[in-house]
């Protein structure tokens, strides 16, 4: 299959698929899995991995993508390749493979700029659509962004984007501000960030009646493509159309620039799709099946992304200055030295752990050697975690600037349009993935630090991926869903349970709940859960309990203060956890008391056994 193929396509695949190897080609690494019909199920079988060859000395992808197949070779003692080629379909048993599919952020990754007219309407529709389909947004630029015209030029033309995106103006409004965008990007005459030989990909999805004038100022001098405006109407976005195009263009323009490319896209069954875009899709997908409202939050070594499914809307956010590595000063600068200092669980000072955090950016592949390094890096991905929420509630909202009917009990509740669709009482599930959780020491360790960072409310799973294979699935649930969601829930999510968080701010120690559980064994445990206190109780994968709340008069449990709640709540590698330390949770301003606090819920969970 061909690089003629359009990404916002769905392949038709005539042949069953019972065989199927995937790559994600990262920035720094290759990782390839093979997945198996075994019965009615597909299973994902073995897995490989290879430095990603993007860069010199050998600049081309596809020799960190046959290696990390090659691996999967040796482990499972099935023919693959044939020199440098992928053997499909699949000959017999012990030969070939029915399709190879393949995503990537090698290279950075899709780095777009984005315009509209008013920044904080149809700006951040564009924003949300170029995040939507897997783009880092390098800047946003509107016609009320207070920069003049010369400097928004001279943006343009440094920034050297991947892609840029244009909306602006309902259909059918005025072109002014739309047109005079475009000027500036005409007099900018931006060169793409690979190579000198093509024009940068543009894709116009404004006001239609601005159509001819911007063909006419950019027509000659980017690959430009028109396509349905992303606010059609104030009160409704409409981001699909414009999504769609960025993936086309990212393949037939960006991703054939990149070294060897083309060469993969020519070896691929189905389009390549950006890492990030792939992640999002196999979570829209499982959140669609399982009717689920979700967070997933992928946390790297440069940047953070937060995806989130409520009520069936989807949203992508790239926190490009929050990492683990690469970018672990900006979490320091952000976040600033005394929120990192709170969650450190032993007495150090401030120098010694800004030299700490400096060595980390230094060395950014190093690992902890002892547990004092372990706790500090745990404290930084709290911060980043927590940070980059908050910049993803920010983002995905309901839209600014419609007039909203409102009933006589929305006034009373003040509420604007602009509004965060995430809503922590609604959440059902908290995926987390990246190295700092899915490698944690401990599982408990991965579930607490969610906990911290997120302060999830009332009921909700967590759950991390275990080996990172998102991307992988996301690229398969559009040729076939059924394997896609098989992998995700039978080798891909490992669930670490439920937390249980009551709404409240008693005085520390004074009864929050009195709970009741009821373990699958028939054993009861009756209890007083008091504030300032994290209880955990073992409960394996797939085993439920029930679970019976009384909350004080001043608690909600979800539905409403002082009423009790009785529900199944399940179970996982870690367990049931009940968070009583309140929610907003405050820790205690002075440094020992602090300390104090964090030795006794860590200890509680037995967070870092010293034995």
């Amino acid at each position: 299959m061909s690089a003629s193929i359009h990404a916002s396509e769905k392949p038709t695949i005539d042949r069953p698929l019972n065989v199927i190897v995937a790559t994600d080609c990262g920035s720094t690494t290759t990782k390839a899995i093979l997945i198996e019909k075994v019965g009615d199920e597909y299973r994902q079988t073995f897995r490989g991995e290879a430095p990603t060859t993007v860069e010199a000395p050998f600049e081309d992808v596809t020799r960190g993508v046959l290696n990390a197949i090659a691996e999967i070779e040796e482990l499972s003692g099935r023919k693959i390749l044939d020199g440098e080629k992928i053997l499909t379909p699949c000959r017999d048993a012990k030969t070939g493979v029915d399709i190879y599919i393949s995503t990537s952020s090698a290279g950075g990754g899709l780095q777009m700029m984005v315009t509209g007219v008013v920044q904080n309407m149809t700006g951040e529709s564009a924003q949300r659509c170029a995040l939507g389909a897997g783009a880092i947004v390098i800047d946003v630029l509107a016609s009320n962004d207070g920069r003049l015209p010369h400097e928004k030029i001279e943006r343009i033309r440094t920034l050297r984007p991947d892609m840029i995106l244009m909306s602006g103006g309902t259909d059918g409004g005025a072109v002014t501000h739309v047109v005079e965008m475009a000027e500036y990007v005409a007099a900018a005459d931006p060169r793409p960030r690979f190579g000198s030989t093509y024009k940068l990909p543009l894709v116009y999805a404004g006001n239609k009646e601005a159509r001819e004038q911007v063909t006419k100022t950019l027509g000659q001098k980017t690959a430009l493509v028109i396509t349905e405006n992303i606010r059609p109407v104030l009160e409704r976005e409409n981001l699909a159309p414009a999504r769609h195009k960025i993936h086309d263009l990212f393949l037939e323009h960006v991703m054939a620039q990149a070294p060897g490319y083309k060469n993969l896209i020519e070896m691929a069954g189905a389009p390549i799709m950006p890492t990030p875009a792939a992640v999002g899709l196999i979570m829209e997908t499982i959140a669609k099946r399982e009717h689920l409202n979700l967070i997933g939050v992928d946390i790297g070594g440069a940047t953070t992304d937060v995806f989130s499914v409520f009520e069936s809307v989807f949203n992508r956010t790239v926190s490009a200055n929050l990492g683990m590595s690469y970018s672990i000063s900006n979490v320091l600068a952000e976040a600033g030295l005394a929120n990192i200092m709170r969650w450190v669980p032993f007495d150090i000072d401030e120098q010694t752990l800004r030299n700490r955090i400096k060595n980390k950016m230094v060395r950014p592949t190093t690992i902890p050697q002892t547990l004092d390094e372990l706790q500090i890096e745990q404290a930084i991905a709290r911060e980043a975690l927590r940070l980059a929420l908050i910049h993803h509630k920010s983002l995905a909202t309901g839209l600014k600037g419609v007039q909203q009917e409102r009933t006589i009990s929305d006034a009373f509740e003040q509420q604007t349009s602009g509004k965060s669709l995430v809503d922590m009482l609604k959440l059902d599930l908290i995926v987390g993935s990246g190295g700092i959780l899915s490698h944690a020491p401990r599982r408990i360790q991965s579930m607490l630090m969610m906990v911290d960072a997120y302060e999830p409310l009332g009921f909700t799973m967590l759950s991390v991926d275990s080996i990172f294979m998102m991307p992988h699935l996301g690229v398969l649930s559009t040729i076939n869903e059924k394997a896609a969601t098989d992998v995700f829930v039978r080798d891909c999510m490992v669930y670490l349970g439920t937390c249980v968080a009551p709404i409240g701010q008693p005085k520390d120690g004074e009864r929050l709940a009195d709970y009741e559980v009821t373990f699958p064994d028939g054993r009861v445990v009756k209890d007083q859960l008091k504030m300032g206190e994290l209880r955990l109780f073992p409960l394996g994968l797939n085993q439920k309990a029930k679970l019976t709340m009384q909350p004080a008069k001043s608690v909600n449990l979800g539905q409403g203060v002082g009423v009790p709640v009785s529900r199944d709540v399940q179970g996982g590698v870690v367990g049931l956890l009940l968070d009583g330390r309140g929610r907003p949770l405050q820790l205690p301003a002075d440094q020992s008391a602090r300390v104090a606090a964090l030795t006794k819920w860590f200890n509680a969970v037995d967070l870092y056994p010293r034995s």
